[in-house]
Parts: C-alpha cells; structure tokens; sequence
C-alpha cells in the first residue's frame, strides 16, 4: 500500500530579551548553574509574576510577520506536570486563547513549487529548566526558567522531510531579520519538536501520530523524519499499529527510540493563570508594531531580482541570510557587477564562513566590503586571475590584509607580456608535441591541457586568455 507522510512541526523560539517573561533575572547565556534565579522564577510562595512588556512586543512583531491574526485579548494559563527542571511543577502558557492564530508561512517543495504552510497558533510562555546528566547523578540547573519563549505551531500541512527544513530554514531567517532571537540551536534558542503520522494515499483523516523530540539542528529534523517516515511505514505494511508516543531521535545511531506515551491536553489540567489577570491589546498597540516590520525575506528576494537583475535563484540564496543580503547590497552598490557579487558570495565566501563555523554576521569585519571590491577590480584588469583570486581569499580572511598586500607579498601578479607567455608555450609546445598534433587533428580538449602545463609552469599567474590565443596562433587555428 502507498503511504502520504503528514508533519506538524512545534518551534520554540527564545525571546532575545534582557530579562525573563516574569522577573527581572538576566537572561545572558553561559552563567555558573542556578545565579539567574530569584523567587518569582522559582515559584516560591507568595510571589507574583509580571509580564515582560519586550516578550510581547517580540511575540506581536513574529505572529504579524507570520501572517497571523493577533488577539486583541490575552490570557495566561498554568500547565501543569512534574519534572526536576519545572520548580514550579506548573508552567505558564497559554491554551485556550493564545495571542495569534491562523497565519501561514511559504515554503518551496521538492518540485519548486510555491506551497503555504498554515500556522495554527503562537503563544507565549515561559521555559523550563535545564538537566544536566552525568553517570552517577543528574543535575538541575535553573537559570534557563522563566525564559521567553514563544511556541509556534502548524497546521499539519507539510508532506516530507525535504518540506520541514525548508519551513525551518524559512523560519529561521525571518526571526533574524525581525531581530528578535539569536536563533542559536546549540544554545537552545530554537527548539523544535516534530508530530508526524502516515495515512493511504487518497485517504483523508489523520493516522496516529508520534512526536519526534531532541533533535539539535535542521538536518536533525529532516534525518530524523526520514527515519521515522520508513519506520512507519514498514509497521504498517507489516499490519503492526501505530502508537501515540514521544520518541527521541539519537543522533549517533540515526534512530528514534520510545520515550514516552504521549500526553493530552487534559493530562496538564490547564486553568487561568490566577497571578496574571487578562488585559486588552489595543489595535493601535498592534498597528505601531507593524510598522516597525522590517522588510521580510521574500519581499526583499523580489526587489533583488528587480533592482539588481540577478536571478530568481540567487536572490532566494542571499536573501534567505539577513547579514549576506546586506553585505551583498553595499558591495553591489559600489561594484559594475551584481551578478559577479552574488557568484563570489554564493560561492567562495559562503563555503568559507561555513566550513570555518563563522556567523555571517561578522562577514562585513573580517572581510570589509571595500577589500572584495578590490579584489575583484584587480581581476577586471588583468592584475590577477580568477584563479589567484580563489587562492588567495583565504589569506584575506584570516591575515585581514588586502588583495594587493597579499600577491605583492607572495608575487602572484599575472603575467600578461605576450612575449614572456610566447617563450613558455614555445617550450611546452616542443615538450608536448603529440598533444600539439592532437588539437591540430580536431581534438579540441588537447588544447586545455597545453593551456594546463602552461598554467603549470607559471604557477598559475600566466593570464589564461593570452595563453589560449598564443596557443591558437602558434598551432594555426586561428
């Protein structure tokens, strides 16, 4: 029987206030275990929390870029369960009217084609704890409690592993743009838990479900979801039932594994928050963070096309990071060539910044704008080659020295004297006579090598141009 896979993706996203939702408590990550505390944050008795009015303002300014109906109306509820990392054995969330529903985020799917994932809902709450395990004892640490945290749902729109991490990668950028969290997942900062079920194709209701946890990055979800999609469905070939459970994914052994039978909504016995009485959002207070909206990814993707006239795809690929997007835009402001900018970024630069682990939001100090135009100035005239200038970027990251500094230290300048070029072809034409006689017959890839064993001798420096004219000239094809 053929399956449709069916994903509801849960994000956690932690505010990047000073302060937690209902105390004053630093949040400043990093902090010795449990010096981030106070009584509220705790829950000790007799204490009583206060709304963090940043929280709000974070959580109105995501829900209206999401495309969400923000309520005008917002209540508080208590969640409660027992764990070690929850002090106050009860959670403040919200349940039944959280503070934005119905929006909906576009995605791209496997063909490339535009599809919106609905969102259900995003409400407030506040975070939990941390478990620190070791082998012989687990430790608590409570300075991640009380944390802001804004939880957004889906609608179970999303149809493969592929559709899920571009969702999360979409989401990611717009929360960088909107400036509201450091979307930093080592940090926990942006958590994502992932409900996922099976269903015959054509067949309308839901299968049964289970939730994915303890998955630390984007590819995480996506490996952990594709396990999980050939998991259930070799049960249910197999006439096996699907369980509603929590299953954690293990990272080394690319599996899921049980942790749990999932709980129901009326497990956590939710009733209104008693300490935080419920209040108004006036419209305006709505309107004045709208406008406060920065432009968002997708809006910014179309006015690179048209301004810039690169194309579809490398607009999607800049825009989709806020720093590169920048950075591209002072470049492309001062340099003849978009398109060259955006080939360099998408390219070299970007494969540097990852493979280094760097942020990209440091991209514009430890390679300034100025020293790439440069760079590249000195490829238009002749002065180095694309090739050197491969090379050498590397140097420009880590010495912070310029292009020229760099060939002027290394002599790299490009050799463009023709006579100079004559005498190294003269030798390798002598030296490669057979190959000479080749491209002569009609083989056309002889020619490449020639240029190679060229390039070889001049370490590179040689302008290929010259080379591959010389060569034509002095092999009569030209």
């Amino acid at each position: 029987m053929q399956y449709e896979t069916v994903i509801g993706l849960e994000v956690h996203v932690q505010m990047d206030t000073q302060s937690k939702a209902f105390c004053g408590c630093s949040t400043l990550f990093g902090q010795p275990a449990n010096t981030q505390t106070c009584p509220v944050c705790l829950g000790l008795p007799g204490v009583l929390p206060v709304l963090n009015e940043k929280f709000l303002q974070y959580a109105i300014k995501v829900a209206l870029a999401l495309n969400c109906k923000v309520s005008n109306y917002l209540k508080f509820d208590r969640k409660h369960y027992y764990y070690p990392d929850l002090p106050k054995n009860y959670q403040i969330s919200q349940y039944d009217m959280p503070l934005a529903e119905h929006g909906y985020l576009e995605i791209e799917t496997e063909n490339s084609t535009a599809k919106k994932i609905r969102v259900l809902r995003a409400h407030m709450e506040e975070d939990a704890g941390k478990l620190i395990h070791t082998s012989q004892s687990s430790l608590v640490d409570y300075n991640r409690t009380g944390m802001c945290l804004l939880e957004i749902v889906t609608e179970p729109d999303i149809s493969s592993a592929h559709e899920a991490y571009d969702y999360l990668t979409r989401l990611k950028s717009i929360l960088e743009y909107l400036e509201v969290s450091d979307c930093d997942m080592e940090k926990g900062s942006l958590r994502c838990d992932a409900n996922i079920s099976l269903r015959p194709v054509g067949e309308t209701k839901l299968g049964v479900k289970t939730e994915l946890k303890n998955m630390n990055s984007f590819k995480g979800v996506r490996d952990a979801l594709e396990y999980e999609v050939i998991r259930q469905e070799k049960a249910l070939n197999a006439g096996e039932l699907i369980v509603q459970e929590t299953r954690l994914w293990d990272e080394n052994k690319q599996k899921t594994f049980t942790m749990r039978t999932k709980e129901e909504a009326h497990d956590y016995r939710y009733f209104p928050e008693p300490d935080l009485p419920p209040f108004t959002i006036e419209d305006k207070t709505i309107e004045t963070v709208r406008k406060e909206l920065p432009e968002l990814p997708a809006v910014k993707k179309e006015r690179l096309v048209s301004e810039y006239k690169i194309t579809e795809y490398d607009a999607n690929v800049i825009s989709a990071d806020k720093y590169i997007a920048l950075y591209f835009e002072e470049a492309a402001k001062e340099y003849k060539s978009p398109k060259t900018i955006a080939n360099w970024l998408m390219g070299d630069i970007m494969n540097y910044i990852h493979n280094n682990q760097l942020e990209s939001k440091k991209l514009a100090e430890i390679l300034p704008v100025k020293y790439l135009i440069e760079m590249l100035e000195l490829i238009d005239n002749n002065t180095i080659s694309g090739k050197i200038a491969k090379k050498i970027l590397p140097d420009m990251f880590t010495s912070g020295n310029t292009a020229t500094q760099i060939i002027t230290e290394k002599n790299l300048v490009q050799i463009s004297d023709t006579s100079q070029i004559e005498t190294i072809v003269d030798e390798v034409i002598q030296e490669h006579a057979s190959v000479a006689e080749d491209f002569r017959n009609g083989t056309d890839k002889a020619l490449m090598f020639l240029v190679g064993q060229v390039m070889k001798k001049t370490r590179g420096k040689a302008n290929p141009q010259i080379v591959n004219d010389i060569l034509r000239k002095k092999l009569g094809t030209t």
